[in-house]
């Protein structure tokens, strides 16, 4: 297997003494090439720290990185890379073809490539009536897409992308799923950071969870949300004895009006064994539905943040 990315003891530390502050501290992370994989994590985790160092904006304190095979700073790497800041700076007196001109230059581009690949881009980001629209009358979506623009400029073959979905509307957010996939398709590899946890559980395979600096969990998306099974029932004329049963099994439940109920289980296989208790009451079963935890449950249960539960 190919990896992409491959960080060592990656440690960055600002200040020194009581006032120092590590807002990374001995990241190993090692990300498969052609892998869609989220970067998660609470406002102040590390998050875009540890993206800057990769693409070089911020130095190491300690550790080391291989991007694409290449250490960390290599100039014939950076030109296989895209980047999406978190905030991008764009020149918004320049034309929107203008702005991406500019960038493709900056990656070598010829004149010939720039001529088709700049029209395709702008396709590709919903922009191809606006090419010739100064930025500085474009919305902040309209912004973003031009930012995404840039950072897909080059076709990348690993795309860092930093909260991609700030100021997009639901289209904006399903054409950028759309186009981050198609790179995926074509072998690219791409890392995201982002707070829109719904999006990142619609196309990442894997993720990994940062606290504090520190890289608490990193694993499959199925793996994280799996474990915890939640299951809405509906049991008309359930005893009070069957009611205690259910809170033995289960580890938390909610209930509603008229023998409603939401069970959350530690266990999979546990839920036919829910199903036989109600059963087994003479109670009258209506709805049995399971679901998985969702990612932002999942997340919240990972950091500490879900209210004890």
């Amino acid at each position: 297997m190919k990896v992409a990315i491959e960080i060592e003891g990656l440690t960055k530390t600002y200040g020194h003494g009581p006032e120092a502050v590590t807002p990374v501290n001995d990241l190993n992370l090692g990300i498969a090439t052609g892998e869609i994989f989220g970067f998660l994590g609470p406002n102040g985790a590390g998050k875009t720290t540890t993206v800057k160092m990769m693409t070089g904006i911020v130095l190491p304190t300690s550790g080391t990185a291989r991007l694409l095979g290449k250490p960390l700073g290599d100039v014939k790497t950076r030109a296989r890379i895209g980047y999406l800041p978190e905030t991008s700076q764009i020149n918004t007196f320049m034309r929107a073809d203008e702005f991406l001109d500019f960038h493709a230059r900056l990656y070598g581009m010829n004149a010939a490539r720039r001529r088709q690949r700049i029209p395709e881009v702008l396709a590709q980001t919903g922009l191809a009536e606006s090419a010739r629209s100064r930025v500085r009358n474009f919305s902040r979506g309209m912004q973003q897409r031009v930012a995404f623009a840039q950072a897909i400029i080059n076709e990348p073959d690993l795309l860092l992308l930093d909260e991609p979905a700030t100021a997009l509307d639901p289209v904006g957010r399903r054409d950028f799923r759309n186009i981050i996939i198609q790179l995926r398709d074509r072998g690219s590899t791409i890392f995201i950071n982002s707070h829109l946890l719904s999006e990142v559980e619609l196309i990442c395979s894997r993720v990994g969870i940062i606290n504090h600096g520190k890289l608490i969990r990193v694993d499959k998306l199925s793996s994280i949300t799996k474990p915890v099974q939640v299951v809405d029932v509906w049991a008309e004329g359930l005893p009070e004895t069957t009611v205690a049963k259910i809170k033995q099994l289960a580890v938390k439940v909610d209930f509603g009006q008229g023998g409603r109920f939401t069970a959350t289980l530690d266990n999979e296989d546990k839920l036919g064994k829910l199903a036989e208790i109600v059963t087994q009451s003479g109670a009258v079963l209506k709805e049995f539905s399971p679901h998985h935890l969702t990612l932002e449950a999942a997340f919240l249960k990972e950091i500490g943040e879900d209210g004890g539960n």
